[in-house]
Parts: C-alpha cells; structure tokens; sequence
C-alpha cells in the first residue's frame, strides 16, 4: 500500500492519481522499465544536506546531479549527498531509497529540475518498491509549490563542453585573467 500519508493528501486536494504495482525497483531507472514510461517522466527523488539542513532534490531518473553547479545555483558552500541513517527517520512509513517527492509532507525544502515541469505527467514511487504513482505534472507542482531550478543537472551522455574535451584546457575567467595580469604571470 503507498503511503497513507500522501494519498491522504492527495485525495483531501481532490486531484486525479494512479497507483500502480508492479516488480520490485530500487532505482528511478528500474521503475521507468517496469511501468514502460520514459525515464524523463520517472522522478527520481534524492535527499541532500544543505548548509547542515536536509533538503529534497527531484529530478528525471536519466539525469544525474552535478554537484559543482548544484552548490552555484543554490549559492551555498556546502551541498552534498544525506546518508540514509539521518533520513530514514523522517519518513516513517516508507522504504529507504522510495520516498515520494512531496518533501513539503517531511518537512524538506523541495527543488525540483526545470526540465520535470515540461513533462505532462509524472511517475515515482509511493514510498515502496513495488508500487508508484502516476500523475500530472501540474497537479504536483501546484500540491508541492517546489524551488524549481534550471542548473545543477545533467543528462548521461550529454556533449562535454570544448574545454572538457581531450587535449584541451578551461579557458580562464576574467577574474583568473586578472589576478594573473596582477600576479606577474
């Protein structure tokens, strides 16, 4: 059974939702394959410490975090992975590794990838392994009024910039181009 926590929730704000079941999947990835949806409309929800608070992150399951830019975007210094022993606690009724990505019923800042709110519909997991709930994307962002952000995200396989690329360096920054000049180098 999902949680009861957030089906409540849902059917107290009246929108439509699927639940479904289906094999186990302990990854975003494997629920998209179970419930053959495309992975950028499976949410795959990761749990952060930000500044020493826990923070949610919601992004599509074929995307991956990059942490450098993720600490930009959030202006912060400190930006890194929670480990599931200081979590697990605030999600009682669920799975370790299938919480749903309504961090606002946990008490947890939710920001959310720009490119899940161009989806119609949303899939993730009900706070379970073996079940998942469908439902539009609209609905989501209106029940969980997300930070959404357009950067700290990246997609496999998606083209490195030139300078990443072998043999080649980055290009310096004005501000390193001027403490060079300033430096005597």
């Amino acid at each position: 059974m999902p949680v009861k926590q957030l089906t409540e929730f849902l059917d107290e704000a009246g929108v439509e939702y699927m639940c479904l079941s289906h094999p186990p999947a302990f990854t975003a990835q494997q629920l998209a394959h179970h419930v053959k949806i495309a992975g950028d409309r499976v949410v795959k929800t990761v749990i952060i410490e930000l500044d020493g608070k826990m923070a949610m992150l919601v992004m599509p399951a074929t995307w991956r975090v990059r942490w450098d830019r993720l600490s930009r975007v959030l202006d912060t210094d400190f930006v890194d992975l929670a480990d599931e022993q200081e979590f697990q606690d605030r999600f009682p009724e669920c799975e370790v590794g299938a919480m749903p990505p309504f961090g606002n019923l946990f008490g947890m800042t939710v920001y959310c990838a720009e490119v899940l709110t161009e989806q119609p519909e949303l899939a993730f997991a009900a706070g379970t392994h073996t079940e998942s709930i469908h439902m539009k994307t609209a609905d989501f962002l209106q029940l969980v009024h997300p930070m959404v952000i357009n950067q700290g995200f990246t997609r496999p396989g998606a083209q490195k910039p030139a300078w990443l690329t072998k043999g080649r360096q980055r290009p310096e920054t004005t501000e390193e181009k001027t403490v060079s000049r300033l430096a005597g180098y």
